[in-house]
C-alpha cells in the first residue's frame, strides 16, 4: 500500500513497478532505492500547479480591476474636481473615502492571495518530494541565492512590490482631497 508521511495508507492504492517512461508518457522511472511515482501523483501535482497558475491568473485580473478603479477616482479627484461648479466639500470627502476603501480592500485581496498560492506551493513542494525532479523547489532555490553577478539585490518577490499600490493609492486619495479642500 501508498504510504504519506504519516504512515497512513492513501486511497488504499497500491505502486505499481517502475517501467521505463516513453516520451511524453508520464514520470521517468525512479532510481534504485526511490520509491515508484504512481501515475495518480503525477496528475495531482499536475492539477496542483494549474490551480495555482489559475490563482495567479485571477490575481492579475483583480489587480488590473482595481487599478482601472483608482486610476479613474485619482482623475475625478484630481482633475474633474476643480473643474466642476465647487462641489460641496463632502463629495471629495465621500469619493476619497471611497477611494481608501477600495486601497484597503485591494490591500486585503493581495494578502489572500499571497497566503493562498504560499499553501498551494508548499503542497506543490511536498508533492515535489515523490517526484524525481523538483522544478519549482530548485526555482526558489535559484531565485533565492546569491544575486547574479552584476546585480546588487537578489529576486524581490512581485506580491512584495504589488502590494504598496494600494498603499499609494491610499495615500493619493487622502493627499488629493486634502489639497482639493485647501484650495
Amino acid at each position: 500500500m501508498e504510504r504519506d508521511r504519516d504512515d497512513d495508507s492513501v486511497h488504499g492504492r497500491t505502486t505499481t513497478a517502475a517501467v521505463p517512461a516513453q516520451p511524453g508518457s508520464g514520470p521517468r522511472p525512479s532510481a534504485p532505492g526511490e520509491p515508484a511515482v504512481g501515475q495518480d501523483v503525477l496528475e495531482l501535482y499536475k492539477l496542483a500547479v494549474e490551480m495555482a497558475d489559475r490563482v495567479s491568473a485571477r490575481r492579475g485580473s483583480a489587480n488590473a480591476f482595481f487599478l482601472s478603479v483608482q486610476t479613474a477616482l485619482v482623475s475625478v479627484i484630481g482633475f474633474g474636481m476643480s473643474e466642476w461648479a465647487e462641489p460641496p466639500w463632502y463629495v471629495s470627502v465621500a469619493v476619497a473615502m471611497g477611494g481608501v476603501t477600495l486601497s484597503l480592500a485591494w490591500w486585503l485581496q493581495l494578502r489572500s492571495y499571497r497566503h493562498l498560492n504560499s499553501a498551494k506551493f508548499r503542497v506543490i513542494n511536498e508533492i515535489e518530494e515523490r517526484l524525481p525532479v523538483r522544478i519549482f523547489t530548485d526555482e526558489w532555490a535559484v531565485l533565492r541565492g546569491t544575486p547574479e553577478p552584476g546585480r546588487t539585490r537578489r529576486y524581490a518577490e512581485l506580491s512584495s512590490s504589488e502590494r504598496i499600490v494600494p498603499l499609494v493609492f491610499a495615500l493619493a486619495h487622502v493627499v488629493l482631497v486634502a489639497g482639493t479642500l485647501s484650495g
